[in-house]
């Protein structure tokens, strides 16, 4: 079985206990948080592939970002 590379985009911004905190905003809800950025990446792609499963079973896709002036 062939898997394919995918790529998101990683925020990340650091809290006030001086953990990183890392958003992927292709996919809502999937954080994830770590002492370290490596710890932090770790932990994003963990959470990445959980997320995507999760999105497979519901069956929704990724079509992208608008923007919006107010």
């Amino acid at each position: 079985m062939e898997t394919r590379s995918r790529e998101f985009y990683v925020m990340i911004e650091r809290d006030e206990d001086g953990y990183y905190v890392g958003e992927v905003p292709q996919l809502p809800a999937c954080y994830s948080q770590g002492r370290t950025l490596d710890e932090l990446m770790s932990n994003i792609r963990d959470v990445i592939r959980l997320c995507l499963e999760e999105r497979d079973e519901v069956g929704l896709e990724f079509v992208g970002f608008q923007k919006v002036t107010i």
